[in-house]
Parts: C-alpha cells; structure tokens; sequence
C-alpha cells in the first residue's frame, strides 16, 4: 500500500493524538476543559513571544493597568533582557521572562509574565534568582532582589530574603548530585 504523505504535519501530535490517548475517557465537559486549558497555554506563549519582541524593539505600549502593558513597559523602563537562560547543569537550568542586574547598585530585578487566572507563586521567580547567583557567582546576601509577578492587571512585588535563596542553590546543587549519582547507577 501507498501511503499518504503529510508532511507538513510530521512530528507533531494533535489534540486527540494517540500518545496523549486519555482523551478517549472523557465526557464531552472534560474535554472542553482540557481543550481550554491546552489553547490558554499556547495563547500564553504567543503572549511571551510578542512581549520579548516588543521589548527588544523597545515598543511601549499604551500606559493602561493590562497585564501584558504593565510588563512590557517596565521591562523596557528598567532596560531588561527578556528569555534569558540562566544555567547551572543539563539538570537545572531555567529560561526567565525578563531579567536585569545593576552591578553598580547590585540590585537584581526578576519579572514573570502570567496569563493565567491560577495565583502564581514567588517560589518560581525565586529559583530564577537562585540559578542567577549559582551562575554568576554571586552570594545572595551581598545584593537586592526585587521580584515582580504580572498577572489579572496586577503587579505582585517582593523583595526576596537571602536565606531563601541561599535554600533554593543547596537543593539545586544537591539535587544535581543526586540526578547524576542515579544517571550512573547510584
């Protein structure tokens, strides 16, 4: 037999794809659900894709309490790199949304993009600035760190505590170890 060609689509999976089979116990309401969730996700990387863009190009948008305008426009205030990979290992490494830090002040400025309605936790922004310290050796206690969460037309803000950090780069680099001990048989 001939089979029929569909290149344009190999390598991909559809919705109701084979290897993500579970589908074929849903009611009809779940499958809304789980459909609403997938398309909220790719909306979600759209939206990042188009804030990094906007903020390479430096292109403010109008100054109204939106999500998407409030991270853009302080990125682009606070002169920030957006999708920036922060390194430690093949195990632990992270891409952070937007990312600046002032060696003269030693301040440094995490932001997080969230198109979700689920409240988002500090915890995340706050292994972001973990990776950073581990990568760029920089002790915690010696700088400022300032998280901001943008999500629902809010600004969440903290000032992250050094021991906290200092907490979160012992199990990143304990884990590492216990990933590459398992790697080879331990």
């Amino acid at each position: 037999m001939r089979f029929n060609k569909h290149s344009n689509l190999e390598g991909q999976h559809s919705f109701l794809s084979a290897s993500q089979y579970q589908w074929i116990r849903y009611d009809e309401e779940k499958l809304k659900i789980r459909y609403k969730t997938i398309m909220a996700a790719a909306e979600g990387t759209r939206l990042h894709e188009l804030a990094s863009e906007l903020i390479e190009l430096g292109i403010s948008l109008p100054l109204e309490n939106k999500t998407l305008n409030l991270y853009v426009n302080d990125a682009i205030k606070y002169d920030m790199k957006t999708e920036v990979v922060l390194f430690y290992s093949y195990n632990a490494f992270c891409t952070v949304d937007a990312i600046v830090y002032d060696e003269v002040d030693r301040y440094l400025r995490i932001h997080d993009l969230k198109n979700g309605s689920s409240r988002a936790s500090m915890d995340q922004l706050k292994i972001y600035a973990a990776y950073f310290c581990i990568e760029y050796s920089i002790n915690p206690n010696d700088i400022m760190i300032e998280l901001r969460i943008y999500q629902n037309d809010e600004i969440v803000s903290m000032i992250a505590l050094a021991e906290d950090i200092l907490y979160i780069m012992a199990k990143i680099r304990g884990f590492n170890i216990l990933i590459e001990t398992i790697k080879i048989g331990g």
